[in-house]
């Protein structure tokens, strides 16, 4: 049986963003930090990072925040970026102030540009944000995309011919999926993950996307009742999901 981790609790909290050490001390000192309904009074109490804990453990009289290793489903609006260091709004800004301070820091699995809304999975897990990000998964990524100018019904084959190569590479690109929704708007379902791919296949194609949305990621479809700018917590299951 694997070993469960532990921590103290000021570098556990300090860790999930709660504040510096010192603050950690000074809210254990006045009765801030409670395990199983008792006051915690010394910060270097170890605790065992069980999927409990969180229900088991309150900071200032709520629920300690998800331990390390979240995932976070967001419908991405349009106008927020997916860098840490870009001007304006942030998909961060989306969540709460403090998962900003956590370390590991949570990081967007893949992007989503200023102007595409949609489908996006944050992490503080590394591994498996390389796993879902690596280009020999070939995970499946669906965007609904609406274009300039009608589509003239070449696209299709253009797209799954494997032979398309984008301006300014070397390699072309894998197959893709067309599916036509109206004459100026479709679903295009790609296994990579090149630098606006989307919108320079249709490019290539002699058109321009004027809006994109990602619906799907792997086995993980963006749910019709999460908003833009809203987000929730995924469980085991579903994470398996955009693996499979």
């Amino acid at each position: 049986m694997a070993k469960i981790p532990n921590s103290r609790i000021d570098r556990l909290l300090a860790s999930m963003g709660y504040g510096s050490r010192p603050d950690i001390a000074r809210l254990v000192r006045y009765g801030g930090v409670t395990l199983d309904g008792a006051a915690v009074n010394d910060v270097s109490t170890r605790v065992a990072l069980t999927p409990d804990l969180p229900q088991r453990m309150k900071v200032s009289g709520e629920g300690l925040d998800p331990l390390a290793g979240l995932v976070i489903l967001m419908h991405k609006p349009l106008g927020t970026t997916c860098s840490h260091k870009e001007a304006g709004p942030l998909v961060y800004d989306l969540l709460p102030a403090r998962w900003r301070r956590r370390k590991p820091a949570i990081s967007s699995i893949g992007r989503l540009d200023k102007d595409t809304s949609g489908l996006l999975l944050l992490t503080d897990d590394g591994p498996l944000l390389h796993r879902i990000t690596s280009p020999k998964r070939h995970i499946r990524k669906t965007y609904r995309a609406t274009l300039a100018r009608p589509l003239d019904g070449t696209e299709a084959a253009l797209f799954a011919s494997g032979d398309l190569l984008l301006n300014g590479e070397e390699k072309p690109l894998a197959p893709a999926e067309l599916e036509v929704i109206s004459p100026m708007e479709a679903r295009l379902t790609v296994v990579e993950g090149r630098y606006h791919q989307v919108r320079r296949m249709f490019a290539a194609a002699g058109n321009h996307v004027e809006a994109l949305h990602r619906e799907v990621l792997g086995g993980l479809t963006l749910p019709e009742d999460l908003a833009p700018g809203e987000w929730r917590l995924l469980n085991e299951g579903e994470i398996a999901s955009v693996l499979a």
